[in-house]
């Protein structure tokens, strides 16, 4: 869920990555008065090293999954770095500096060589579990195997290295294999060595292993779907308690050495995350202090928004961003007739984004989109190729490609998440712009932790339902266009459960282009790929392009070191978010 030169290691975390003019942490009222709009999106407020309290996230329905391995939200990727260290993570800092990539359990940035197809990583020295016991590459190795080759058991991740390792598709993964040696094209020739053979060249492996995925798992305490019970930190904070659907409880790890790390403060006294909170409760909590933050990162619920803004000082406390995302509509192939580009044509020219983008709440929450790539990620070109006038939609236009594909009207279903409730009013305004043109669509909604398991990540599923359009919103994996569209509009990426790529796009000039623009060297050359690929995933009409997501966070009084990262969509960035509130 996810970018410059690397900073210096000694000083991430530091007062001196502060802008001038960020505001510091009162320690003797406990609180500070606000910084002042989007100051979390241009400094780090209320800074400071002061240990203690109790950090409270609350989220109002539950997460894929705490088990690093078996997550795909970019709030996990952000909040499973407390407990578990992948090789590469990103540097704590405001917007764009929040890109910059850093070793973690490495102890530097991989090492390329074979034309971009073998990287090597070397870890820290003194690395250890919360029990004591050390750390070594075979974990790393294990993690990445369980992770991308037990999809039938983890299904929730992305499969990067299932597609990319030499041999990857062969490999059955660990619970199936009875050789010890694991995936032959991952090496560890010392216990501090890890050597990755690709089956092609990669140029922004790097990235690809900030993923959780790599962070450390021992074979010996891995029991599957129920490792997230019992979760072996490798971080600066380990789990007191797990209650499934209803609350984490994280505490220090007394075997975690900062000397090994210089990315982490270990401030809390405790960590807690509440499930299952009303959305309008959690923003009552952020405001009076009962809690620190709303837990995914999607801001505050239209009603409060209102509230907000009308006030200077509540105004002051907010942050508005973007973060890399883009909320769409994807359309179904496989679904008829969405088979036909032309109904897939009809349903792009027919929808009024004005209508979606107030029912979402307005400007604030996004500006209009035409392109797959949002402004922000590298290969971005402006275009509109189903432009209509003021975004309006298009009836006459609409009606002329639903005719040209032999129907005059259409009846399907469309999927949206039921706890955020912007997507199900984007949805319902949908459904208002469909209706004029003939397409009626009834609305589907599904539990976001179970989204891409059990409803529109499921091809089958979706199939049988009539699924033929579903509501999505899409960060980039990392800050490159591989990074945004891989997973989306690639045919590799479709998978049985847990699937991204919800229009089954299948187009092999996108997927050779893909494969192109990540073996190439010269950056400016793959920019270029990616813009041609997003023309064509618009060509064939595969997604209808919504708005360039922003998001509102409320700035809590009371946290400590708040910074909103554009490595994490925006969202506040977990991993040193302490609280002056006892």
């Amino acid at each position: 869920m996810r970018r410059s030169a690397l900073a210096a290691v000694a000083a991430i975390g530091s007062a001196s990555l502060l802008l001038a003019g960020c505001s510091k942490a009162d320690d003797n009222k406990g609180t500070a008065k606000a910084a002042g709009a989007n100051a979390a999106t241009k400094g780090v407020v209320n800074a400071s090293d002061k240990k203690g309290g109790t950090v409270t996230y609350e989220m109002s329905d539950v997460p894929d999954s705490f088990d690093p391995g078996n997550t795909y939200y970019a709030y996990m990727y952000n909040f499973s770095r407390l407990y578990a260290r992948p090789l590469m993570t990103f540097q704590p800092g405001p917007g764009a500096k929040g890109n910059t990539l850093v070793p973690d359990l490495a102890a530097s940035k991989g090492v390329s060589s074979d034309g971009g197809k073998t990287w090597t990583y070397k870890l820290r020295s003194g690395l250890k579990y919360q029990d004591g016991t050390p750390i070594t590459s075979k974990d790393v190795k294990y993690a990445v195997e369980r992770s991308n080759f037990a999809r039938d058991v983890l299904s929730q991740g992305p499969n990067y290295f299932q597609q990319y390792m030499l041999d990857g598709d062969k490999y059955k993964g660990p619970y199936k294999d009875k050789d010890p040696k694991g995936l032959s094209s991952i090496e560890t020739p010392d216990d501090t060595t890890i050597v990755f053979h690709l089956n092609r060249p990669f140029q922004e492996f790097d990235y690809l292993v900030a993923a959780p995925q790599t962070a450390p798992v021992p074979q010996s305490k891995d029991d599957g779907v129920d490792y997230v019970k019992h979760i072996v930190s490798s971080g600066s904070y380990q789990f007191q308690s797990y209650q499934d659907g209803k609350q984490v409880v994280l505490v220090p790890n007394k075997n975690w050495d900062p000397k090994t790390d210089p990315l982490r403060k270990q401030l809390a006294s405790k960590i807690v995350v509440n499930l299952k909170v009303n959305a309008e409760t959690i923003d009552k909590d952020v405001q009076s202090g009962d809690a620190t933050a709303e837990f995914t990162g999607n801001g505050v619920q239209a009603s409060t928004q209102a509230s907000l803004l009308d006030s200077a000082d509540g105004k002051a406390s907010t942050d508005n961003s973007y973060g890399g995302r883009l909320v769409y509509l994807a359309i179904n192939t496989k679904v008829k007739p969405f088979d036909n580009i032309e109904c897939r044509k009809a349903v792009e020219y027919a929808i009024d984004k004005v209508a979606v983008q107030t029912a979402q709440g307005g400007p604030i929450r996004g500006d209009i989109a035409s392109t797959v790539l949002p402004p922000d990620i590298p290969g971005y070109q402006k275009a509109d190729v189903y432009a209509t006038a003021g975004n309006k939609g298009d009836v006459a236009k609409a009606k002329e490609h639903l005719k040209a594909c032999g129907h005059s009207t259409i009846t399907t279903n469309i999927s949206a998440r039921a706890d955020r409730q912007q997507e199900v009013d984007g949805a319902t305004a949908i459904i208002s712009s469909l209706k004029k043109v003939g397409i009626n669509a009834s609305l589907k909604s599904y539990p976001q932790g179970k989204y891409f398991t059990d409803y529109a990540g499921v091809p089958k599923f979706t199939e049988q339902q009539n699924i033929g359009i579903m509501m999505m919103q899409w960060g980039a994996d990392w800050p490159s266009g591989y990074g945004f569209l891989q997973q989306i509009l690639n045919s590799k990426a479709i998978s049985q459960s847990g699937n991204t790529n919800l229009s089954q796009y299948d187009n092999p000039r996108v997927d050779g282009m893909l494969g192109q623009a990540i073996a190439e060297p010269d950056v400016a050359k793959r920019n270029a790929l990616y813009a041609q690929i997003d023309q064509q995933a618009m060509s064939d009409a595969v997604l209808v392009p919504l708005t360039y997501f922003k998001i509102l966070l409320y700035r809590s009084p009371y946290a400590t070191n708040v910074v909103s990262t554009s490595a994490f969509s925006g969202q506040y960035d977990y991993l040193n978010l302490g609280t002056t509130k006892k």
